[in-house]
């Protein structure tokens, strides 16, 4: 459910194929989280992109976690486009990697200890010390880089609870879609912090993957240069999820317009 802060605005909004997205703005949207944050809410934001909006249409189950989420940001330029074409106005991306800097800079100013949770060691150890270059004052209390397979029960809680005991109030979380947001829906009331899925920015921020140049990004063919650098492992998803997207968000479009 979309959560309205005190002095700010109430969320414009639409459903994408029955997935909610949020009309916020980097300011915006970091506002809120640390509002959230600084009061020890356990809230959870996902940053969504076609492939989101797609696993979301074909699952009602992954459709309720993102349209649980306190705020949904259009990460992907074509969400952009989208709500654009449903009429809502002044409509800015909020990519994920982009907004992750932008928390852990408020952060960093506002004593809000933040935890990162996904990756591996190595790629959390970097991507933390681009953190404490950037940004000398975070607090960074605790680095968890989870097997690549199913928690046992065990392992889950032991997990929680050291995301718990760190006193972090942020919780970056960077497993993959739809995993991560599984994950913060089932870690909602559970950790006192605001989660935020934000897929590969460890890795992009410590330059273990390349980000797409920003001409690519606004054309919206990020989807293109990702799959160019990792054809074996997105060339399903892409093949899969694109043009449907396409085909599905143009009968709903022209279904609304319909008297």
């Amino acid at each position: 459910m979309t959560a309205t802060l005190a002095g700010s605005p109430e969320l414009k909004h639409r459903k994408i194929l029955g997935m909610r997205v949020d009309a916020t703005s980097y300011e915006d949207a970091t506002n809120r989280i640390a509002h959230w944050a600084a009061n020890g809410e356990s809230r959870y934001v996902c940053c969504s992109n076609v492939h989101m909006v797609m696993e979301a249409h074909d699952s009602a189950e992954f459709q309720q976690v993102v349209n649980g989420a306190s705020l949904v940001t259009a990460d992907g330029v074509p969400l952009v486009w989208a709500l654009k074409a449903l009429k809502v106005p002044d409509v800015s991306r909020v990519y994920g990697p982009t907004l992750t800097m932008h928390v852990c800079e408020r952060a960093a100013r506002d004593g809000l200890p933040v935890a990162l949770y996904g990756g591996t060691p190595e790629s959390l150890e970097a991507f933390a010390a681009v953190l404490r270059e950037r940004y000398p004052s975070i607090q960074l209390p605790c680095l968890i880089a989870p097997p690549f397979r199913p928690l046992t029960p065990e392992e889950d809680e032991a997990y929680t609870r050291q995301i718990v005991d760190s006193g972090a109030r942020v919780v970056m979380v960077g497993i993959g879609c739809p995993k991560q947001e599984r994950w913060m829906a089932a870690h909602a009331g559970r950790i006192p912090a605001v989660m935020l899925g934000i897929g590969a920015a460890f890795d992009f921020h410590s330059g273990r993957v390349r980000q797409a140049p920003g001409t690519v990004q606004r054309l919206g063919l990020e989807w293109l240069f990702r799959l160019i650098m990792e054809p074996r492992r997105l060339w399903k998803r892409y093949a899969k999820h694109n043009p449907r997207f396409v085909g599905l968000f143009l009968r709903q479009l022209l279904g609304s317009r319909t008297p």
